[in-house]
């Protein structure tokens, strides 16, 4: 339904309804085929799959596909552990910051507390180990031993939020929005219509219960911090099972905590990110944040955990695998500080080259920004083939993260090409030519 506040949403990502499907079913059969080719009864080697061992692990009748999918005891754990996320979110101390302003000339208000919320999570670990018998943690054991079924309460989870926030959508506001009526902003990608598409991609832009925002909170706490726990229970286990760790495992848990922290601790920037200023919230980014996210960027760390892919460095390889991590991450932090500083006026003094657009904004075409369009993407990726390096070569399956991340990073180029191409015309075609690069220099 269209109306001045949100029209009718004419393009389809994915390639409309089809696309819709082929990802709602497709995604959560992969993680859960990683569940089951990276567990103690099964790890894939190499590119030949044991179709019957595989085909061991799978239910054989209705109750025990209901006894997996179900398991009292990990619905229990994972709901407590949502939920208490959600209490902490409002009693935990922060900082309140306006997002960007919205299309009824609003501004949305948002809590950031990720510094309370991170100590919070380390000072309960480290009390526990303090408790524990020989650093022993069964909450720990607990995850590392039930992956499979947290992979599929978390899938079925997520399709319930997705469910709930679209029928919120529906909901008229309580207090009348910036243009005095009570409906909500719909994403410019999800109002076409078709139940199963907007559902998808997300009918509402910002779904709230009060303040609370649910696409903030779920971008950055439950999967996030549950990747973490799952990284921590691989090196539980292999600790208290083989009695040492090897360094291959320690290296891709330093590495992905730090990304992890850092993102939580720097949670202000998706303010402005495309995610929360674009996306609605459906399945797309209720099953990525909850459930994608966690189990298959932690397939590095559970395929090493097992005996039979064990893998030790040495300091060189060690080494050569941070340089590679300090590199990405320098150039992803440094050119996203240099874009958000020249937005803010600070780099002024400097006279880096612009295009100044229709719309009065300046397009930065120098500095990071004149080495490629999204020079950050390119950062962001060395960080992934560091954490897939620890894994060696002994399968394809540890180097899904660089091929799935690269692939999406080039779709969230030509979006943003698109939306680009769209709003600024000429000046555009300026700067394309300028700056002719995608994301690697002088490649793409």
């Amino acid at each position: 339904m269209s109306s001045k506040l949100n029209p009718s949403t004419h393009h389809r990502e994915f390639s409309g309804l089809p696309g819709a499907i082929g990802i709602t079913i497709g995604l959560p059969v992969l993680i859960t085929f990683f569940a089951l080719v990276t567990n103690e009864s099964y790890s894939l080697q190499g590119i030949n799959l044991d179709f019957n061992a595989i085909i061991k692990q799978i239910p054989k009748n209705q109750q025990e596909w209901i006894s997996l999918v179900f398991d009292k005891t990990c619905w229990a754990a994972y709901l407590t552990w949502f939920f208490v996320l959600v209490l902490l979110d409002f009693v935990l101390p922060g900082v309140h910051m306006k997002g960007v302003k919205l299309r009824d000339n609003t501004q949305l208000d948002y809590k950031i507390n990720g510094l309370a919320m991170s100590g919070c999570l380390i000072a309960l670990l480290i009390a526990r180990v303090y408790q524990s018998s020989d650093y022993f943690l069964p909450e720990l054991q607990f995850i590392y031993d039930n992956q499979l079924k947290l992979t599929l309460v978390t899938t079925v989870f997520s399709f319930a939020l997705a469910v709930f926030v679209y029928v919120l959508s529906f909901v008229p506001l309580v207090k009348p929005n910036g243009l005095g009526t009570r409906e909500r902003i719909l994403s410019v990608n999800g109002n076409t219509g078709n139940p199963i598409y907007d559902w998808f991609i997300g009918r509402e832009l910002n779904p709230r219960i009060g303040s609370w925002d649910i696409k903030l909170f779920c971008e950055l706490r439950p999967g996030l911090l549950l990747w973490f726990l799952i990284n921590l229970s691989c090196v539980h286990n292999q600790y208290h099972k083989f009695g040492k760790v090897t360094d291959s495992l320690i290296l891709i848990n330093l590495l992905q905590a730090f990304y992890v922290f850092d993102g939580v601790l720097n949670e202000e920037g998706l303010l402005t990110m495309i995610d929360i200023t674009t996306d609605g919230f459906g399945f797309m980014l209720s099953f990525g944040d909850l459930a994608w996210l966690p189990w298959s960027y932690s397939l590095q760390a559970r395929y090493l955990s097992l005996p039979e892919n064990s893998i030790t460095l040495g300091r060189a390889y060690v080494a050569f695998i941070v340089a590679v991590m300090v590199i990405g991450y320098y150039i992803f932090h440094s050119s996203n500080k240099q874009k958000s500083d020249f937005r803010q006026g600070k780099l002024d003094h400097l006279n880096l080259a612009s295009i100044k657009t229709k719309t009065g904004s300046r397009l930065l075409c120098d500095g990071w920004w004149g080495a490629s369009q999204h020079i950050n993407y390119l950062g962001d990726w060395l960080i992934g083939w560091a954490w897939c390096l620890p894994t060696g070569f002994q399968t394809p399956l540890t180097y899904f993260y660089v091929i799935y991340f690269g692939t999406l990073l080039i779709h969230r180029q030509t979006r943003d090409e698109a939306k680009c191409r769209a709003k600024y015309g000429k000046q555009w075609e300026e700067y394309e030519a300028k700056v002719p690069y995608k994301i690697i220099p002088y490649v793409y």
